[in-house]
């Protein structure tokens, strides 16, 4: 690990990223893709939804990052009668002292996996609109200011299961990225069956992972990615995308400010990511479904012919030329 005191070029962070993925590859077979998207969410600052069918290995990942990170993780397992204070905390009358003290919640810590979060109501949901938009955590009216890197990892399941409620839309705003996890492909699913139908399971290795990077160096990667320069036509391509989004046939709302922040941002990091210190067009369009799927609702009508989000993000971005830098 490199020292604290030391400063990263981009050649020193580069080769910390492909360690860490390479690490964490090791546990989740077949999701190399995933698994990039997911730091590329951890070094822009951002928070990230999972979803997927059970099974899939979403909540095996984040247990993975946490391993391999020298930082704080808390697990929280959303239910239909779990409260705003099991995740916030709440204040307690303390019978010594005669003074209320504040009883913190698995929400203060770095790394926050809100286990199968569509699972809980709008109410215990909307406990981290807070937390997510100012890294805050307000009780009693007192506000705490949390650690740096502070991140959510949420899980859901597809809305059509049972028991399933939708994330109201200004909590899905606040994940820089929505990641879809689909089967592996068949012989990934081989690889796994094999290891995994031993006398010991490979999932328990993940206990077994190296951490591999502490807080600060997260926050000098963070840093470095912010430094990383940006043309101002990239700029310009990337409100045209989602300006098109707010007009666009068949999208009866688009998306808001917070997605083209959050694709500089993220193509930052990509280039970052690919030992660049430059954002090129292809950085863009590599995070741009992330970005925007869960930002965009589209018409009946549009639905019913089975077009989905990330058929519409296709045709948008084909619609608008690259800029040539």
């Amino acid at each position: 690990m490199i020292e604290a005191t030391q400063e990263l070029t981009i050649e020193e962070a580069f080769n910390q990223v492909t360690q860490l993925k390479s690490s964490i590859a090791s546990v989740l077979i077949g999701q190399d893709t995933i698994i990039e998207n997911v730091l590329t969410v951890l070094f822009s600052g951002g928070h990230i939804l999972l979803e997927g069918v059970p099974g899939l290995g979403k909540t095996l990942l984040v247990r993975a990052l946490a391993q391999s990170l020298s930082v704080d993780f808390s697990r929280v397992q959303f239910t239909p009668d779990l409260m705003p204070s099991d995740v916030l905390g709440h204040s307690l009358y303390d019978l010594k002292t005669g003074e209320f003290i504040i009883k913190k919640g698995p929400a203060h810590t770095n790394l926050l996996l809100a286990d199968e979060i569509n699972r809980a109501p709008a109410k215990t949901q909307s406990a981290l609109l807070e937390v997510m938009q100012e890294q805050q955590i307000t009780i009693d009216g007192e506000s705490q200011l949390l650690s740096s890197p502070f991140m959510v990892l949420a899980t859901q399941n597809p809305l059509d299961q049972e028991g399933t409620y939708p994330l109201p839309e200004a909590e899905l705003d606040r994940f820089m990225m929505k990641i879809n996890l689909d089967y592996p492909l068949k012989d990934d699913e081989i690889t796994l069956l094999k290891l995994n139908t031993e006398q010991r399971s490979h999932e328990l290795n993940t206990n077994k992972l190296p951490q591999l990077m502490n807080a600060d160096i997260i926050e000098k990667i963070k840093v470095l990615a912010t430094k990383t320069t940006v043309d101002e036509q990239i700029y310009h391509y990337a409100v045209d995308i989602v300006t098109k989004t707010r007009n666009w046939h068949g999208i009866i709302h688009g998306a808001g400010v917070r997605a083209s922040i959050n694709l500089i941002k993220a193509a930052k990091v990509t280039a970052l990511m690919n030992g660049r210190d430059f954002v090129v067009p292809d950085d863009i369009k590599v995070v741009a479904k992330n970005v925007l799927r869960h930002r965009l609702i589209l018409s009946a009508d549009v639905e019913l012919e089975g077009i989905t989000q990330d058929q519409t993000i296709d045709d948008l971005l084909k619609s608008i030329e690259a800029p040539r830098v």
